[in-house]
């Protein structure tokens, strides 16, 4: 094992915007953060080209640009922000040691989590040329972008049936693609789908997959290749005589087939992770609601996050373990965020 090469007061893991966020705060509290990027720099919002719902741009900003802004913002503070992916935390000692998958060894007294999730695909031909310009994975990001459009949800759970029934505000029809014949959605959402299906606002697909995507980045996506067997599964009997491969003409497609947290450097750690993978924390009211189980280990954004899962709420996230972790750190050697951070008003001050 490589010797311990650095000492920091703060670990970020991860560079979204609920790592960025933490970082801002944390720099400006004097806790000198360093925050490795992951394999994602920057996290889910780089794959969005526009962004228009995030507070403070009237004219919207895109997700490279948000994320570079952020990251500028946090190191001028005095951040530092490093490419790095964790392999391992050791949290049987204090300070924690990380282990990076380059064979680095660090110390950190603590740490923040803020490695999100990253979304599921298919690992089709067209994906990674489409993503962001006609492929999308969050509704509620990229959805009026496609006003008027045929648009296709990948999916059968409950997240494909809430981002269909939230997409007819703007298409000018959804078609849910489904591989089975039957859906694992709670009742109550498949009921709400099949009101939208009686309005002739949403069709089903059943027993269908997407099998590529095409389209260019200039002019968005065009079509999309799938195919058809009446018993489901259609990828697994392609050479079956009763497969049945077509093209279908559609503006854009959201996959709506889950979320992976990027939590397994913390699986050998005490933190507890719940069985979907996410990090579980305190949450509740007051202070310390993003403490996880192990003192000293914070959790921020996605990687805690399995609902809301939207750029403002992991930034707020992210604020908030800056400030736990803040008021641990100063119970074990003085420093503090709230002294430090001039011009931050609590809430209901009248500053």
């Amino acid at each position: 094992m490589s010797e311990i090469t650095e000492h920091h007061k703060l670990l970020i893991a991860g560079s979204g915007i609920s790592g960025l966020s933490a970082a801002i705060y944390a720099a400006r509290g004097n806790n000198e953060p360093l925050v490795l990027e992951g394999d994602e720099p920057g996290g889910q919002l780089t794959l969005t080209t526009d962004v228009e719902n995030y507070p403070g741009f009237p004219e919207g900003i895109s997700g490279p640009e948000l994320i570079a802004n952020m990251k500028s913002q946090a190191e001028k503070f005095g951040a530092d922000v490093r490419h790095g992916v964790v392999e391992s935390v050791d949290d049987d000692t204090r300070p924690f040691k990380i282990s990076l998958s380059n064979g680095d060894q660090l110390t950190a007294d603590a740490i923040i989590a803020a490695s999100g999730a990253s979304a599921r695909t298919l690992g089709i031909p067209g994906e990674d040329e489409m993503m962001g310009y006609g492929l999308s994975t969050c509704a509620t990001c990229d959805g009026a972008f496609f006003r008027d459009e045929e648009i296709v949800v990948v999916g059968g759970g409950d997240a494909a049936m809430e981002e269909a029934n939230f997409l007819t505000k703007f298409a000018s029809k959804v078609y849910i693609v489904h591989r089975r014949e039957g859906f694992r959605a709670e009742d109550t959402w498949i009921q709400r789908v099949e009101e939208k299906v009686d309005q002739g606002e949403i069709e089903i697909m059943r027993n269908t997959e997407v099998t590529e995507l095409h389209g260019t980045r200039e002019d968005g996506l065009d079509h999309v290749t799938m195919v058809h067997h009446p018993d489901g599964h259609p990828t697994e009997k392609l050479s079956n005589h009763n497969t049945e491969e077509f093209e279908f003409d559609a503006g854009a497609v959201f996959y709506a087939i889950g979320h992976t947290p990027n939590t397994s450097y913390l699986e050998e750690t005490g933190v507890e992770i719940d069985s979907r993978g996410y990090l579980t924390t305190n949450g509740g009211e007051g202070g310390g609601q993003t403490e996880t189980n192990v003192e000293g280990i914070f959790g921020a954004g996605d990687v805690v996050d399995h609902h809301y899962q939207q750029a403002a709420t992991a930034g707020g996230m992210g604020v908030k373990a800056a400030l736990d972790a803040d008021e641990y750190l100063e119970s074990i050697e003085g420093s503090s965020i709230m002294s430090a951070g001039k011009g931050i008003a609590p809430a209901g001050s009248d500053d």
